[in-house]
């Protein structure tokens, strides 16, 4: 519910982020959101706190931790050099990201092929004779 001063409750942003509370408590309390403003001991959130959940959301997406988006998030509105450490962290998650790409292409190959075995059994099944082919790159 939104009060008269245009703050959200928290389930009321839960609702608008299509995130549980739980979650939002949890960011409080690990500091990727501020601690809120509270009245009557009720949790009240300005309407922005809407689009700062969207961006951890998209953020957690694309592989950043916690304490990268707590870093993002910590910029002021005129730190020019926040875009940068963005730049420096997606030039750092690239490779990552790379590497789970080739090891789903690898699964991916050896499932078709699985999908497509017509070995009488396990124990002649060509599929299980080379491990490694499976394992991490």
């Amino acid at each position: 519910m939104t009060n008269h001063d245009g703050q959200l409750t928290i389930g009321e942003l839960a609702r608008r982020a299509g995130r549980p509370p739980s979650t939002i408590r949890y960011y409080e309390s690990v500091g990727v959101l501020p601690e809120p403003e509270r009245l009557s001991g009720r949790r009240r959130y300005p309407p922005e706190m809407i689009r700062r959940l969207a961006v951890i959301d998209t953020a957690q997406r694309a592989g950043l931790s916690l304490d990268e988006i707590t870093e993002l998030l910590g910029a002021r509105p005129d730190d020019t050099a926040a875009i940068e450490r963005l730049r420096t962290i997606a030039e750092r998650k690239l490779p990552e990201v790379e590497a789970l790409i080739e090891r789903a292409a690898v699964v991916r190959r050896w499932l078709e092929a699985a999908s497509a075995c017509e070995c009488p059994s396990l124990d002649e099944c060509a599929l299980f004779e080379a491990p490694a082919a499976l394992a991490s790159r």
